[in-house]
């Protein structure tokens, strides 16, 4: 059995949580079970209808777990009391399934945006990875990742941003963006 690492996807860029449910398939297609929890959104996305393919019907691949602990997205405001419950509650379901041992993979979708908003604290994500099954690979997403969480991680990558066609007025677009 091998150590699972952490992984760290971060930047201004495009790309992270497709990144984070790629190695997802990847992980199903090889038979393990993945649980993906996502802090900040309320909205399900078309990635996470992966949930109807790895159901655990198919006993050659993994099961997937796909939870939201969000409302939503608060740009431009402050997070409320019931943000930072929310969040609390998706660290408190990830810890489980990070330490649990059923899981061969653990997303953290998203988590850095809940860190930088102040919903959680860097300590608290720390301790859940310490707490993790030595076999589980974790994958945390989302801008500004903190210092303290890029230490932390086996393989940290940042996308940045280049040139984005948003700034041309292309709005997301279903199957491509969301």
């Amino acid at each position: 059995m091998t150590r699972g690492q952490v992984h760290v996807y971060t930047g201004d860029g495009k790309g992270k949580t497709t990144a984070a449910f790629g190695l997802a398939v990847r992980a199903l297609c090889a038979g393990k079970n993945v649980y993906i929890g996502q802090f900040v959104k309320s909205m399900a996305y078309n990635e996470t209808k992966i949930a109807r393919l790895f159901d655990g019907t198919d006993s050659a691949w993994g099961r997937v777990r796909i939870e939201r602990f969000g409302r939503g997205c608060f740009i431009g405001q402050q997070p409320e009391a019931v943000d930072a419950e929310l969040a609390r509650e998706g660290l408190r379901r990830c810890a489980e399934a990070l330490s649990g041992g059923e899981y061969g993979v653990v997303v953290l979708d998203e988590v850095s945006i809940a860190l930088d908003c102040g919903l959680l604290s860097v300590g608290e994500v720390l301790e859940a990875l310490a707490a993790r099954a030595p076999q589980t690979e974790a994958v945390l997403t989302g801008r500004y990742a903190p210092q303290e969480l890029i230490a932390a991680a086996d393989l940290v990558t940042e996308m940045r941003e280049v040139k984005h066609y948003y700034a041309q007025g292309v709005l997301s677009r279903d199957g491509i963006d969301r």
